[in-house]
């Protein structure tokens, strides 16, 4: 906790000040660009990866990088997906799965999670990546596991498409969407084409998109 506190003070004491005009500007409004939805793992840091400032990114993290589809009794990750969209008005939202997933890790390995119930709960929802999985042969559990981070990215997708105020953000033409897997040990990040729908290198392919709207109208078909 020490460590924490020290870098606090560092924050208060030297970064603060060279960026005062920056939290001036931030301190009665936001305006993000991009919602990024990614794992709670520790070692994905969004504004890290992707070099942005405070107030660039609307972010949600939990278990997995998962969203549910949208029901009668939205949660957190509904509202916040409402919010980011239908006030904030991001014009982008990316889903970054990354390699060696904990969450994915227990599905692929069929772990018993009966002394996690909340856990088990919560990854119902990338059930229909499980099941695309298990329909598959697989050379190696390593490959078993990568296959299904990059299928659960895509189930992800396909769920927050089901959100209204994204579905709308969609026909109208002013949002895309992003499916990204992060690999740890690289520093690379693979992107979902949606044209293809094969994982590229992102930096070789820096225009990808899962679903590319704004502009004009989404398909209607998800």
């Amino acid at each position: 906790m020490q460590k924490i506190i020290d870098g606090f003070l560092n924050f208060q004491q030297n970064v603060f000040p060279e960026h005062s005009e920056l939290f001036q500007r931030l301190a009665t409004a936001q305006s993000p660009s991009a919602l990024f939805v990614t794992c709670s793992d520790s070692r994905v840091v969004p504004e890290l990866l992707t070099q942005q400032d405070p107030g660039d990114l609307f972010v949600i993290r939990n278990a997995g990088n998962i969203v549910p589809s949208y029901g009668p009794e939205p949660g957190g990750v509904s509202a916040s997906v409402e919010y980011a969209v239908a006030v904030l008005k991001v014009s982008d939202i990316v889903i970054c799965g990354h390699s060696d997933c904990g969450a994915m890790g227990a599905i692929a390995t069929g772990q018993c999670l009966t002394h996690l119930p909340a856990v088990a709960h919560w990854l119902r929802y990338a059930d229909s990546a499980r099941v695309v999985i298990n329909a598959r042969q697989h050379a190696t559990p390593q490959a078993r596991m990568d296959a299904l981070v990059r299928e659960n990215v895509i189930a992800q997708l396909a769920n927050i498409r089901t959100h209204p105020a994204v579905a709308l953000a969609l026909e109208q033409g002013r949002l895309n969407l992003h499916g990204w897997v992060y690999d740890i040990a690289s520093g690379s990040i693979d992107a979902l084409d949606g044209n293809s729908r094969r994982f590229v290198p992102l930096a070789a392919n820096p225009q990808t998109c899962a679903l590319e709207t704004k502009g004009k109208s989404a398909p209607w078909a998800p």
